[in-house]
Protein backbone atom coordinates (compact mmCIF):
# COMPACT_ATOMS: atom_id res chain seq x y z
CA UNK A 1 0.00 0.00 0.00
CA UNK A 2 2.69 2.53 -0.03
CA UNK A 3 2.75 4.99 -2.88
CA UNK A 4 6.04 4.13 -4.99
CA UNK A 5 6.18 6.70 -7.52
CA UNK A 6 4.31 9.38 -9.76
CA UNK A 7 4.48 10.45 -13.06
CA UNK A 8 2.93 11.78 -15.68
CA UNK A 9 1.91 15.47 -13.83
CA UNK A 10 1.30 17.83 -16.18
CA UNK A 11 1.00 15.75 -19.12
CA UNK A 12 -2.75 14.50 -19.19
CA UNK A 13 -6.04 16.16 -19.98
CA UNK A 14 -8.44 13.79 -19.58
CA UNK A 15 -7.12 10.33 -18.74
CA UNK A 16 -9.57 7.55 -19.92
CA UNK A 17 -7.72 4.43 -20.63
CA UNK A 18 -4.81 2.57 -19.51
CA UNK A 19 -3.70 -0.87 -20.56
CA UNK A 20 -0.35 -3.03 -20.08
CA UNK A 21 1.29 -4.69 -22.52
CA UNK A 22 3.24 -7.92 -22.19
CA UNK A 23 6.66 -6.28 -21.91
CA UNK A 24 5.27 -3.96 -18.69
CA UNK A 25 5.10 -0.98 -20.54
CA UNK A 26 2.30 1.52 -19.68
CA UNK A 27 -0.51 2.40 -22.50
CA UNK A 28 -2.12 5.74 -21.69
CA UNK A 29 -5.40 6.66 -23.72
CA UNK A 30 -6.45 10.92 -23.46
CA UNK A 31 -9.65 11.45 -24.85
CA UNK A 32 -9.35 15.17 -24.66
CA UNK A 33 -5.62 15.93 -26.62
CA UNK A 34 -6.60 12.97 -28.88
CA UNK A 35 -3.58 10.44 -27.84
CA UNK A 36 -2.21 7.12 -27.18
CA UNK A 37 1.02 7.25 -25.08
CA UNK A 38 3.50 4.14 -24.78
CA UNK A 39 6.09 4.46 -21.16
CA UNK A 40 8.29 2.69 -20.16
CA UNK A 41 7.24 1.58 -16.57
CA UNK A 42 9.17 4.08 -14.40
CA UNK A 43 7.62 6.85 -16.89
CA UNK A 44 9.75 7.31 -20.17
CA UNK A 45 7.91 8.28 -23.02
CA UNK A 46 8.54 5.28 -25.77
CA UNK A 47 5.61 6.04 -28.56
CA UNK A 48 3.02 8.86 -28.80
CA UNK A 49 0.53 8.55 -31.37
CA UNK A 50 -2.13 11.07 -32.55
CA UNK A 51 -2.12 14.50 -30.99
CA UNK A 52 -2.23 17.95 -32.10
CA UNK A 53 -5.97 18.26 -33.47
CA UNK A 54 -8.72 15.86 -33.47
CA UNK A 55 -9.70 13.92 -36.38
CA UNK A 56 -13.28 15.16 -37.63
CA UNK A 57 -16.40 13.46 -35.82
CA UNK A 58 -17.20 10.07 -37.76
CA UNK A 59 -14.36 10.61 -40.41
CA UNK A 60 -13.05 7.24 -39.48
CA UNK A 61 -9.63 8.46 -39.38
CA UNK A 62 -7.69 8.40 -35.96
CA UNK A 63 -8.47 9.74 -33.30
CA UNK A 64 -11.46 11.62 -32.36
CA UNK A 65 -11.56 11.03 -28.61
CA UNK A 66 -10.13 7.38 -28.39
CA UNK A 67 -11.42 5.60 -25.02
CA UNK A 68 -9.22 2.50 -24.48
CA UNK A 69 -5.90 0.95 -25.91
CA UNK A 70 -5.38 -2.94 -26.41
CA UNK A 71 -1.93 -4.98 -27.09
CA UNK A 72 -1.89 -7.71 -28.93
CA UNK A 73 0.07 -10.46 -26.73
CA UNK A 74 1.03 -12.24 -29.31
CA UNK A 75 3.10 -9.46 -31.70
CA UNK A 76 2.69 -6.21 -29.47
CA UNK A 77 0.17 -4.66 -31.74
CA UNK A 78 -1.68 -1.74 -30.37
CA UNK A 79 -5.67 -1.73 -30.87
CA UNK A 80 -7.08 1.48 -30.14
CA UNK A 81 -11.37 1.89 -29.09
CA UNK A 82 -11.33 5.79 -30.90
CA UNK A 83 -14.91 5.61 -29.67
CA UNK A 84 -16.44 8.62 -28.61
CA UNK A 85 -16.90 10.49 -31.73
CA UNK A 86 -15.33 8.04 -34.30
CA UNK A 87 -16.82 4.86 -34.32
CA UNK A 88 -13.88 2.65 -35.47
CA UNK A 89 -10.98 0.37 -34.11
CA UNK A 90 -7.75 1.27 -35.61
CA UNK A 91 -4.93 -1.00 -35.60
CA UNK A 92 -1.25 -0.12 -35.24
CA UNK A 93 1.86 -2.04 -35.38
CA UNK A 94 4.43 -1.81 -32.31
CA UNK A 95 6.30 1.00 -34.20
CA UNK A 96 3.45 2.81 -33.96
CA UNK A 97 2.29 2.47 -37.93
CA UNK A 98 -1.31 2.25 -38.82
CA UNK A 99 -1.85 -1.12 -40.20
CA UNK A 100 -5.45 -0.95 -40.45
CA UNK A 101 -9.15 0.52 -39.36
CA UNK A 102 -12.45 -0.82 -38.81
CA UNK A 103 -15.93 -0.10 -38.23
CA UNK A 104 -18.67 2.41 -38.68
CA UNK A 105 -21.18 4.06 -36.87
CA UNK A 106 -24.53 2.09 -36.54
CA UNK A 107 -25.96 -1.25 -34.79
CA UNK A 108 -25.18 -4.04 -37.52
CA UNK A 109 -22.11 -6.52 -37.44
CA UNK A 110 -19.14 -4.90 -37.44
CA UNK A 111 -20.40 -1.54 -36.48
CA UNK A 112 -20.63 0.52 -33.39
CA UNK A 113 -22.17 2.92 -30.96
CA UNK A 114 -19.61 3.63 -28.45
CA UNK A 115 -16.40 1.99 -29.02
CA UNK A 116 -15.52 2.35 -25.49
CA UNK A 117 -13.15 -0.78 -24.33
CA UNK A 118 -10.93 -3.07 -25.98
CA UNK A 119 -9.27 -6.09 -25.27
CA UNK A 120 -7.10 -9.03 -26.83
CA UNK A 121 -6.68 -12.65 -26.36
CA UNK A 122 -3.77 -14.89 -27.39
CA UNK A 123 -5.28 -16.21 -30.33
CA UNK A 124 -5.35 -12.84 -31.25
CA UNK A 125 -9.14 -12.52 -31.24
CA UNK A 126 -10.06 -8.52 -30.86
CA UNK A 127 -13.25 -8.23 -28.01
CA UNK A 128 -14.77 -4.66 -28.05
CA UNK A 129 -17.06 -3.20 -25.98
CA UNK A 130 -20.12 -1.73 -27.94
CA UNK A 131 -21.51 0.02 -25.12
CA UNK A 132 -24.60 1.65 -26.58
CA UNK A 133 -25.58 -1.04 -28.49
CA UNK A 134 -25.36 -3.29 -25.36
CA UNK A 135 -22.80 -5.94 -26.62
CA UNK A 136 -19.58 -6.98 -26.97
CA UNK A 137 -18.56 -7.72 -30.54
CA UNK A 138 -15.62 -10.03 -31.24
CA UNK A 139 -13.07 -9.51 -34.95
CA UNK A 140 -10.45 -11.92 -35.90
CA UNK A 141 -6.75 -9.36 -35.92
CA UNK A 142 -7.77 -8.37 -38.97
CA UNK A 143 -10.80 -6.92 -38.18
CA UNK A 144 -12.91 -9.53 -39.67
CA UNK A 145 -16.72 -10.09 -37.39
CA UNK A 146 -16.38 -12.94 -35.71
CA UNK A 147 -19.59 -13.12 -33.13
CA UNK A 148 -21.07 -11.23 -30.78
CA UNK A 149 -22.44 -11.77 -27.19
CA UNK A 150 -25.85 -9.32 -26.83
CA UNK A 151 -28.52 -8.39 -24.38
CA UNK A 152 -25.26 -6.39 -21.80
CA UNK A 153 -26.38 -3.49 -19.62
CA UNK A 154 -24.17 -1.04 -21.05
CA UNK A 155 -20.52 -3.04 -20.87
CA UNK A 156 -18.10 -0.44 -20.47
CA UNK A 157 -15.09 -2.86 -19.54
CA UNK A 158 -13.33 -5.46 -21.27
CA UNK A 159 -10.90 -7.27 -19.15
CA UNK A 160 -8.68 -11.10 -20.77
CA UNK A 161 -6.40 -12.48 -17.87
CA UNK A 162 -3.10 -14.00 -18.90
CA UNK A 163 -5.16 -17.46 -18.10
CA UNK A 164 -7.78 -15.93 -20.81
CA UNK A 165 -10.44 -15.47 -18.25
CA UNK A 166 -12.86 -12.65 -19.30
CA UNK A 167 -14.21 -10.40 -16.89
Amino acid sequence: GNLLRTWGDGVFSNPHGVAIGPDDAVYCVDNADHTVRKYSPVGELLLELGGERPAPAMAGRPFNMPTHVAIDPRNADIYVADGYSNARVHRYASDGCLLSSWGESGTDEGQFNIVHNIATDREGYVYVADRENHRVQIFDSNGKYQTQWNNLHRPCAIYISQEQHVY
